[in-house]
């Protein structure tokens, strides 16, 4: 039996505080996988959401009025607005109540939203659908992420994680697919007369085609088991503590007693990921304005090639990250991560330098590649170090400070370096260049210095987990 760790906090922690999740079974491989596959489809559904809107800035931009730095607005603050207010109650519900009800609620929330974009008249409606979307990830993400680590062994979470992130795959890619396929099949007629809605654009049927779907996703999600909690820290011999979440201040302080590892991840994949969404929320925009290339081709040949590319390093990274930790590597997972991160930065400086299109989509296609063996580690290194009741808040806090960087200010930043720093529509090639050549290198940097800390926290959960 491991011995038990006194926090500050009076946390008790140790086999004999959480005895009764302890031997109850881990859920059959059947229950396990089967709440992966909704996971998955859920994950596909969001990013499908999500992933349209940067392939319609066209035409949104033509019928609303907007500017370079508006559409940046709606494919990121807008977004993620959402967290500010509700993000962090969301994930002390998910440390505490039912965390598949949170899942079926959010995703059936952020279809409707991203239905309703299709009736907008105007960017202050687009805007405040946008925000709404944001209650998808504020709750689909840390309830997702706890419940798999109480469906699967730290040994063999990553892997799991990474199946699930075929999920993130699919949407991205069937989202620019599908996106480009509808552009050029409404590219001869600007609107349509829908009864009811009256008059209405071909990019708002898209916003129709890709959210009501997902409500069926909401429904199956009702039909997962939800997990016995394991892992626990909690005060002794107080059962009430197993319903209620635990105060902010006590994850804080649990947090600052890591702070090594959770800053390098927090801080270094929050500056990788405003490097990663500004190409890809961008990258469209920028093969038409650079190399001339159409929407529909664009779609088609990046779409094609995410599917096929992106997954080929999935369940390697999670496989690779296992054999290192076999081998006595605590930061197993992180390091994997972190190669992944070395290898993606240099592409990504690169893919804007390129003389045509032909070469940027080859650079573009390495970006896929690489990147892909990092989601599952790096999922499973932030669960691992977490406690149970934790892991709600803390990972909506990653979460957060991920979308706030990623999905918020990305593609702001390379809208507002277009239009104020390079001045040029046409040159969004060198916006997206700065961005990756300044933020790049420093999330390579972050996440190198995190390793030795990130293995010394490892440690120390061993002695409860």
């Amino acid at each position: 039996m491991s011995a038990p760790i006194q926090t500050s906090s009076g946390l008790v922690a140790g086999a004999a505080a959480e005895s009764g999740a302890a031997e109850q079974p881990w859920p059959t491989p059947r229950q396990a996988w089967y709440a992966v596959s909704i996971f998955a489809i859920g994950l596909t559904f969001l990013f499908l959401d999500r992933g349209v809107l940067p392939l319609l800035v066209a035409p949104i931009k033509h019928d609303l009025h907007l500017s370079d730095t508006l559409v940046g607005l709606l494919m990121g603050p807008a977004f993620i607005l959402f967290y500010l207010f509700l993000g962090l109650p969301i994930a002390r519900l998910v440390d505490s109540r039912s965390r598949r009800a949170i899942i079926a609620f959010s995703i059936g929330a952020w279809s409707l939203m991203t239905a309703a974009c299709g009736l907008t008249r105007n960017f202050w409606f687009l805007l405040m659908c946008r925000v709404g979307d944001g209650v998808g990830e504020a709750g689909n993400g840390p309830a997702t992420y706890s419940m798999m680590a109480d469906m699967f062994p730290p040994n063999r979470l990553a892997r799991a994680i990474s199946v699930m992130q075929f999920g993130f795959v699919a949407g991205n890619g069937l989202a620019t697919i599908l996106t480009g396929a509808i552009v050029s099949w409404l590219s001869g007629t600007r609107a349509y007369s829908i009864p009811v809605l009256g008059e209405v654009h071909g990019w708002q049927l898209t916003f129709f085609a890709v959210g009501l779907p997902g409500l069926i996703i909401a429904w199956l999600a009702t039909t997962m088991i939800e997990p016995a909690r394991r892992g626990r820290m909690r005060a002794s011999g107080a059962a009430a503590a197993k319903r209620r979440a635990i105060p902010v201040r006590e994850v804080l302080r649990y947090m600052a007693q890591n702070w090594g590892a959770y800053a390098s991840m927090f801080l270094g994949l929050a500056f990788e990921s405003v490097v990663t969404f500004g190409i890809m929320n961008w990258g469209p925009t920028f093969f038409v304005r650079t190399y001339g290339w159409t929407i529909p081709h664009y779609a088609y040949l990046s779409g094609t090639l995410f599917l096929v590319l992106w997954p080929i390093g999935l369940i390697p990274g999670s496989l690779i990250g296992e054999w290192l930790g076999r081998r006595g590597f605590r930061s197993a997972y992180l390091l994997v991560t972190t190669l992944s991160v070395t290898l993606f930065v240099p592409l990504a400086i690169l893919l804007p330098l390129m003389p045509n299109g032909t070469w940027a989509m080859v650079v573009m296609a390495a970006t896929y590649l690489v990147a892909g063996f990092g989601p599952g580690p790096q999922n499973a290194a932030l669960q691992i170090i977490t406690p149970n009741e934790m892991r709600g808040q803390v990972t909506a806090l990653f979460l957060f400070i991920f979308n706030v960087f990623g999905s918020g200010i990305a593609p702001l930043v390379v809208g507002l370096v277009t239009d104020y720093v390079v001045g040029s529509e046409a040159k969004i090639g060198e916006s997206i260049l700065l961005t990756a050549a300044v933020l790049g290198p420093l999330s390579v940097a972050l996440l190198w210095l995190g390793i030795r800390p990130y293995a010394r926290s490892v440690a120390r959960t061993e002695q409860w987990s």
